[in-house]
């Protein structure tokens, strides 16, 4: 699998069908995908093995709309019960992704839940989204379960700015502070996409763009993840809270500014709506925080475009 780029920022991709059709039905990963296609966020992983500053998980929210909230943790069952009724009332979404509200490879309710899924739904898109410490030694699990398409979030290759967004990791049953932990996490992230992507996944990166410690970078992210042959960047503005509560998030000009930078060397998705843990639907339309009126009128008018 290549993704080369050409002079006007295109991206040409020598990949097989089957990798073609997942980018085409995955809404994160496809710009045309984010208006036919959804997805469903099963929030089963309530653990992390890091602390970002700019993290603030809950597991019982149900009003705010930010990665790292769910209104409840599932169990392995009851994912793969809401899985079957999601998927039998909106037939337009076609990933099943975890993300949260913790680490997905930190919890082992994560690979329970997708083996169960696996079973009744085999030829679903299987997503998840990670920090990345633990995705080397994961990765054969990983393999295992049939996840197609990959998120890492990556906020910097340098220990010393990395430092400067992380509390800390626990890693092998220690935790680690400052320099030390920022590169021990940088490492297995690297390491994990390299596996990832010579396995045939499809790897998306996350950064979050933080003024004042890492705008300033992001630019060599992007290229180092272009050598690593991941398809496609995400760069999230900075959510104020936790211990960066009374930070200044970037402004839209800001942040469509990091992304022109990084265009050139790998693709950007820039309609991203940073999603809860346990969102469903079309990007930007989640169903967990609607009505059924709502969610009824939605899947009136997909259906009604899906028969045109």
């Amino acid at each position: 699998m290549e993704y080369q780029k050409s002079n006007n920022c295109e991206i040409e991709v020598s990949m097989d069908d089957e990798i073609k059709r997942r980018i085409s039905q995955h809404p994160c990963y496809s710009k045309d995908a984010q208006h036919k296609y959804g997805r469903i966020h099963l929030a089963v992983a309530p653990k992390c093995n890091i602390q970002c500053n700019y993290c603030d998980r809950k597991f019982d929210c149900v009003n705010e709309s930010r990665p790292g909230v769910t209104s409840q943790v599932l169990t392995p069952q009851e994912a793969l019960e809401k899985t079957k009724q999601v998927l039998r009332e909106y037939p337009f979404i076609k990933v099943i992704g975890i993300a949260g509200p913790g680490d997905p490879l930190a919890n082992d309710e994560t690979f329970d839940t997708l083996e169960l899924i696996r079973k009744e739904f085999p030829d679903v898109t299987f997503c998840l989204s990670t920090n990345g410490l633990a995705l080397p030694e994961k990765m054969p699990d990983l393999l295992n379960v049939g996840i197609n398409t990959l998120t890492v979030t990556m906020n910097a290759i340098d220990p010393e700015i990395e430092a400067q967004l992380i509390d800390y990791v626990t890693y092998k049953g220690k935790v680690y502070r400052g320099v030390e932990a920022a590169e021990i996490l940088i490492k297995n992230q690297l390491e994990g996409i390299r596996l990832a992507v010579e396995a045939g996944i499809v790897l998306k990166v996350n950064t979050v763009l933080v003024p004042g410690i890492n705008d300033q970078h992001i630019l060599e992210v992007a290229r180092k993840i272009s050598e690593l042959g991941v398809y496609i960047m995400n760069v999230m503005p900075l959510i104020c809270q936790a211990k960066f509560a009374d930070m200044v998030p970037p402004t839209p000009a800001e942040r469509k500014a990091v992304q022109d930078l990084c265009e050139p060397y790998v693709l950007q998705m820039r309609h991203c709506r940073q999603c809860r843990s346990d969102a469903f639907g079309l990007i930007g339309q989640d169903m967990s925080q609607m009505s059924e009126k709502r969610r009824n009128v939605i899947k009136s008018k997909m259906n009604e475009d899906g028969n045109a």
